[in-house]
């Protein structure tokens, strides 16, 4: 009551945001005014004239309202002009209304402007991006896909060209290359998010200046459809990965013994449904069909029967009961075992049950145990695990003495632990047994290593069973993915569009593909990653657009401090929009659609129909094409037609079909015979939407609901729900169903209530709060390695960037020397007390420039600071030497060569052990520890540990490089060239905790490269984490195959 008084008083938040812009808004069309009389050549003069004044001090505030009026001067005159856009012909018939004026203002602002639908939001970016653009530090307007990119740059580019700006569009060139970055050099850039957010990854993997496209940084940008964005796309991470050395995965293998499992689970839950059915007809609130039915919903959720039976009377209170009973003594797990596996629908996880364990692997129990390797590799140290060396030349690890077993051979026998099983080896077999304690340091760090490989298989095994089941359960074809020319392809669940180049993280990809019977596409590697939240949180100055951002305003002031301001329509809004329409089933609802579309089609009123999933609307149009209704589906599918489809979707009797309509761009325009009003001036007629599902985001709903009724016309919305839909079934369908079973509902018979419309949106807000909780987890994890990012790319950006690197080497090398005192001695101690002469040999090693063994008299007794400046003039003495051997030129090319391929490699090597701590650190908090800190903890020291391999690569390996000259036929270049594009995958995570999006990128014009000769190998292929074949112990990646090793400490000229 107070609150409503304060209200009335001061009036709500769109009442003040609304009272500070109209005074800016009459000022502009004051301005407005006054330059009707101006000649083309003058009006365009003021653009050089605002650049001017913004040189001798004024701000862009300052300018906003000559800016504006100047913006919407340039529109009048365009009236009736005609140009293409997107390959369309159009008639430019717009000038700013005072509502997009308020709009524009917003955006200048650096907040969120919420208009309605075919308020002309595509305008009002116009004049905040012609502002912010006389600073001459490139403004971006970010677009959810590329056709409105390109429209939308063509569209409104002949303004902007009017007034002497250029405009670029990334859609029309490929990235890293000289075009993509002239797009970026204009005053004012289109593209999509994917585009600008992979092109910044993409500059901070370039090893040339000339491949960076993003160089005038992050100063402004608008970010249309803002929501979808910044909300929707933000729990998928931007990840550019490349193949990994080996593919380890064994989907193949394990599948068959998956999909027994996935067929007995099945035939389980058909044959505990059909006791559930026999129970119920003797006995309604029979105990036992209520255990059968909860065990089903655990097992099997989406089974097609027991949401039928859920929806019958009295049957979802008696599930609901079951489960409140087991709940409280405590006795869920004894539901649970009766299955293979459970599932979490919320979670989206999958659980082997101890059943399922032993029907996977029902003679091998250890296979399910994966053994403390810290606390094996330990007792390798300790010397507790012998060897044996067998009569064959093999050599086994064992852990225990030989113990004497029944055997008819009666010998003794020793058991061997390996991770897939126990296995025995008779005492014959044994030539010799060699100690713990006497196993040479080499062998016991080979050893170590074969561990820790057969531990990786073992969990990899183990991964990949979980993926399958996920992909079995939870992954459903033409709803999450669909299957073309024998790819999967994802489909995106915000705008109903396929997505092809990404793809799920973590391994759940190829499970999919090997569910599918498709090719099992290679193993990917993280190569760079950002969010979206941290790329755009880079920007200067972000806006906003979109239909629907109140009801997320708490969101986007947390994650990008952005204030939501709620833009008045032109003409008001008399659209209707009804209660929804709650049936018991889907069949009954689908046919309660059909009936709908039926009777608007005979009154000739066109119809819109929502969906959620391709499959939903594949149904719909056969039912439709049964009643002989003619109409189009736009779905992932179907989607080249979309503009034509959407455009013709206002005429009389159209019916379209279409998936989420969020992000479609395009306004549906009314033929003039559909708008009616009866007698008293209510509308009746306009475009019709039919919703036939509620989407977990009401931002979703109301885009939906905001196709109708634009700009004044007449239109009506209606959402038809069952309780069977996911939603509802998770979320919010008990109360609904007690109150229909209350109230004695019928097969076919709808409830409609204002209450039950608003039960519906609390499930929402439920999903809401959960999926922001998500996004904050993300954001909270990704801030560590946002920081460790920054740091990177900054040392690259000055690297590629700088004419003269000798600061910066000196600078690493500085460095360097101090991570080396660390290994020779302690910091806090003088020099006499380290291990100076191993010091000194250490660094003449790497720098055989100077002679620093002369040093150790002067060098003795000094502190850590003192010895390092004492060090300092015989770097610069061999910098010197180096650079006087090869020239200014070539020692700045060696210079970042070197200093590239040390950081690239150990940041390669540091985001996958981030994403092996990001996987793992969840585990802690059993322990009663918060895995956040506990990760911000080790990813720190992940961290030190890269900083420590970057400078000690590079000081070991800069003085040591030579250059040699590669001269190569031209068809080797081409080879080399094409060979060294990365496989860039476009990539989504595994869903609902952060998810994660890969992009993958191939040779542009898909020719297949001239196959190059293949080397003849001896032996087989080292990989990057198998032990080195040199013996030294040490993983190859870190000793003969680290850069600069093996060869590789020549520079190629030809490079």
């Amino acid at each position: 009551m107070f609150r409503n008084l304060l209200t009335r008083i001061f009036g709500n938040k769109q009442t003040r945001d609304m009272r500070r812009l109209w005074p800016i808004v009459r000022e502009i069309n004051e301005i407005y005014e006054q330059l009707h009389d101006l000649t083309d050549e003058e009006l365009r003069a003021k653009t050089d004239e605002f650049r001017q004044r913004l040189q001798e001090g004024e701000t862009l505030d300052d300018l906003l309202p000559e800016a504006f009026a100047v913006v919407k001067e340039a529109c009048r005159r365009h009236l009736g002009q005609k140009w293409m856009a997107a390959g369309i012909e159009i008639t430019w018939d717009m000038v700013p209304f005072d509502v997009q004026l308020a709009g524009a203002i917003v955006l200048h602002q650096g907040k969120i402007a919420e208009m309605a639908t075919g308020e002309g939001k595509t305008l009002v970016a116009i004049m905040p991006l012609y502002l912010n653009a006389l600073a001459g530090q490139g403004c971006h307007l970010v677009t959810v896909n590329e056709y409105l990119a390109r429209r939308d740059s063509e569209w409104m580019g002949k303004i902007f060209e009017f007034l002497g700006l250029t405009v670029g569009c990334l859609d029309k060139t490929q990235p890293g290359t000289p075009e993509r970055r002239a797009q970026y050099e204009c005053d004012i850039t289109y593209g999509t998010n994917h585009e600008f957010g992979f092109d910044y990854l993409r500059d901070n993997m370039a090893t040339d200046a000339d491949q960076i496209v993003q160089r005038r940084g992050h100063f402004y940008a608008i970010v249309d459809e803002v929501d979808n964005i910044l909300i929707d796309e933000a729990r998928t991470p931007l990840i550019i990965s490349g193949p990994v050395d080996r593919s380890t995965h064994r989907y193949n293998e394990i599948k068959p013994l998956v999909y027994e499992l996935v067929k007995r689970q099945n035939e389980l839950c058909n044959r505990l449904l059909d006791e559930a059915e026999r129970l119920l007809k003797e006995d309604p609130n029979s105990r036992e069909a209520g255990i059968n039915l909860l065990t089903v919903q655990k097992g099997l959720p989406k089974h097609k029967r027991l949401l039928k039976m859920r929806g019958e009377p009295g049957v979802q209170a008696l599930i609901e009961r079951i489960e409140l009973e087991f709940l409280a003594d405590k006795k869920m797990p004894e539901i649970e075992e009766r299955l293979y596996y459970v599932i979490d629908e919320k979670g989206h996880q999958v659980d082997l049950t101890e059943l399922g364990r032993t029907t996977l692997s029902p003679t091998n129990p250890k296979l399910w145990e994966l053994p403390d390797i810290v606390e094996e590799i330990a007792a390798i140290d300790a010397g507790d695990f012998d060897v044996l060396e067998l009569v064959d030349g093999r050599r086994v690890l064992v852990n225990g003495k030989p113990q004497e077993r029944a055997s008819y051979r009666k010998e003794t026998q020793w058991e061997i632990p390996r991770h897939d099983g126990l296995q025995r080896i008779p005492h014959s077999m044994v030539k010799d047994v060699i100690p713990g304690s006497e196993i040479p340091k080499p062998e016991r760090d080979h050893i170590k290593e074969l561990l820790r490989a057969e531990h990786a298989v073992q969990t990899e095994k183990l991964h990949n069973i979980s993926q399958l089941l996920r992909a079995y359960s939870l992954y459903e074809r033409d709803v999450d993915y669909v299957v073309q020319d024998n790819k999967v392809i994802i489909v995106d669940e915000f705008t109903g569009r396929l997505m092809p180049g990404r793809r799920w993280s973590d391994g759940l990809h190829q499970a999919v593909e090997a569910k599918e019977g498709v090719e099992i596409e290679p193993e990917t590697q993280t190569l760079a990653t950002i969010t979206l939240q941290n790329y755009f949180r880079m920007y200067k100055k972000l806006a906003g657009m979109t239909g629907t951002a109140e009801t997320e305003a708490n969101e986007f002031m947390h994650t990008y401090n952005m204030d939501v301001v709620v833009i008045p329509t032109n003409k008001p809004c008399i659209r209707v929009d009804e209660d929804d329409v709650v049936y018991k089933t889907k069949r009954e609802k689908y046919n309660a659609v059909i009936e709908e579309i039926v009777r608007c089609h005979e009154q000739g009123l066109p119809v819109l129909v929502g969906t959620v999933s391709v499959e939903v609307s594949e149904l719909l149009s056969r039912m439709l094409a049964r009643r002989k209704i003619p109409h189009n589906v736009l779905n992932a599918k179907n989607h080249q037609r979309e503009a034509e489809i959407i455009r013709f979707a206002g005429q009389p009797r159209a019916v379209t079909i279409a998936t989420n309509m969020a992000g479609r761009g395009t306004d549906i325009k009314l033929h003039p015979d559909v708008i009616r009003y009866d007698e008293k001036g209510r509308p009746t007629g306009g475009l019709q939407v039919l919703g036939t599902e509620r989407h977990e985001a009401r931002r979703i709903d109301r885009q939906l609901r905001g196709r109708a009724g634009r700009q004044g016309d007449p239109g009506r919305s209606k959402f038809f729900v069952s309780l069977e839909d996911d939603l509802m079934r998770l979320f919010g369908s008990e109360r609904i169903a007690r109150i229909m079973d209350r109230l004695g509902i019928e097969e076919g018979e709808p409830i409609t209530h204002p209450w039950v419309t608003k039960a519906i949106e609390n499930a929402q807000k439920k999903v809401e709060a959960r999926n922001f909780e998500i996004r904050k987890r993300t954001l909270d994890y990704d801030n560590v390695m946002n920081k460790q990012r920054e740091a990177i790319y900054g040392l690259r950006r000055e690297v590629l960037l700088s004419d003269n690197l000798r600061e910066v080497v000196l600078t690493l090398h500085e460095t360097a020397v101090r991570y080396a005192i660390n290994e020779f001695g302690d910091p806090a101690r003088h020099s006499e007390e380290w291990d100076l002469e191993g010091l000194l040999d250490y660094l003449q090693r790497c720098i055989p420039y100077a002679d620093f063994r002369s040093l150790a008299d002067e060098l003795r007794g000094l502190d850590a600071e003192m010895f390092v400046q004492a060090i300092v003039p015989k770097l610069e003495e061999a910098y010197e030497a180096k650079r006087a051997q090869l020239g200014d030129e070539l020692m700045l090319r060696l210079a970042r060569w070197v200093i590239l391929r040390h950081i690239d490699s150990n940041w390669m090597d540091h985001l996958l052990a981030i994403d092996d701590l990001r996987e793992n650190v969840g585990w802690r908090g059993y322990a009663q520890l918060d895995p956040l800190v506990e990760y911000q903890k080790e990813a720190s020291l992940l961290f030190e540990e890269l900083m420590v391999s970057i400078h000690k690569g590079i000081l070991e390996h800069f003085f040591l490089t030579q250059p040699v000259v590669q001269p190569e036929p031209a068809e080797q270049q081409i080879r080399a060239m094409e060979a060294r594009k990365a496989r860039l995958d476009e990539v989504i995570p595994t869903a609902p905790p952060p998810e994660t999006l890969e992009e993958q990128e191939g040779v542009g014009d898909g020719r297949r490269p001239v196959a190059a000769p293949r080397p003849v190998r001896v032996g087989p292929k080292v990989g990057r984490n198998d032990p080195c074949p040199c013996g030294s112990g040490k993983k190859y990646k870190k000793c003969c195959g680290a850069p600069g090793k093996a060869g590789s400490d020549e520079f190629p000229l030809g490079e």
